[in-house]
């Protein structure tokens, strides 16, 4: 066996290897407390991979959304995107919002973030499109007085089902607690391809649904339906949001499991 072979046969094993850990039920951090090595930006109004203002860097060993460099917002959504796409796992984050609004951020995205999951590929994604086509794990901070829940879902060019029934309003509030201030909160997905996805907070879920799927309603989505042929989406990319309103992770990490 020659020494390219022998190099590729490592690396195989070591692939499968690291998915084996995976699927017995070890996390995986996708975020090394350095850089931002497997991650890349998409920024409303640029190219794939331009990191417009440094919006998304490391500081402190901590994931940062920041807009130090902005003079205004001026709707410049954001999304950081890991470079593999996922569709049996559990992924979850560790989050706060920190600081002061961007100047020009809209009302709603006071202390508000996401986890985009089943998400497009971002290299098709329009220059100055908002949002991927995804499901939003809506991320949002109290304000320190009025209830305001977390792990919501926002459904950009996508649909759910709950109850049997199709929904199509943009946003479901979960069930879970406000969490106040500048205080660490651990966020945790499941997603099982098209079968079911929960929101779970503190080891409580606070939010299901099944049947992800895009909408044929949005423009976005409709051309992903043409390619793909059909609604029903089993998988896709996941991302990091950026709203206006700094914040950090300290922690992301998945956990692969085996298609049921």
């Amino acid at each position: 066996m020659n020494l390219f072979r022998c190099l590729s046969v490592f690396a195989l094993s070591l692939t499968l290897s690291t998915f084996a850990s995976a699927e017995e039920g070890k996390w995986v951090s996708l975020f090394n407390g350095k850089n931002l090595d497997g991650w890349t930006p998409k920024i409303k109004g640029f190219e794939y991979g331009e990191n417009y203002a440094n919006t998304f860097r490391v500081e402190d060993g901590l994931m940062t959304v920041s807009y130090d460099g902005y003079d205004k917002f001026d709707r410049k959504f954001g999304h950081l995107f890991y470079k593999d796409s996922f569709s049996n796992y559990r992924f979850r984050v560790e989050y706060r919002f920190i600081g002061e609004q961007c100047p020009g951020g809209e009302g709603w995205a006071l202390r508000n973030s996401g986890v985009m999951v089943h998400g497009e590929d971002p290299k098709g994604m329009a220059k100055d499109q908002d949002f991927p086509t995804s499901i939003e794990v809506q991320l949002l901070g109290g304000n320190g007085t009025d209830p305001r829940t977390t792990s919501n879902l926002c459904t950009p060019g996508t649909n759910v089902v709950m109850n049997d029934k199709l929904i199509t309003r943009h946003c479901i509030s979960s069930t879970s607690k406000t969490y106040h201030g500048d205080q660490w909160v651990t966020a945790e997905i499941e997603v099982r391809g098209n079968k079911i996805i929960k929101h779970i907070l503190d080891g409580e879920v606070v939010l299901e649904y099944e049947k992800p799927q895009l909408d044929d309603r949005d423009e976005f989505a409709q051309k992903l339906i043409k390619k793909q042929g059909g609604k029903m989406l089993s998988g896709g990319t996941i991302s990091l949001q950026s709203e206006s309103h700094p914040l950090q992770f300290r922690k992301v990490e998945i956990m692969v499991l085996d298609d049921e």
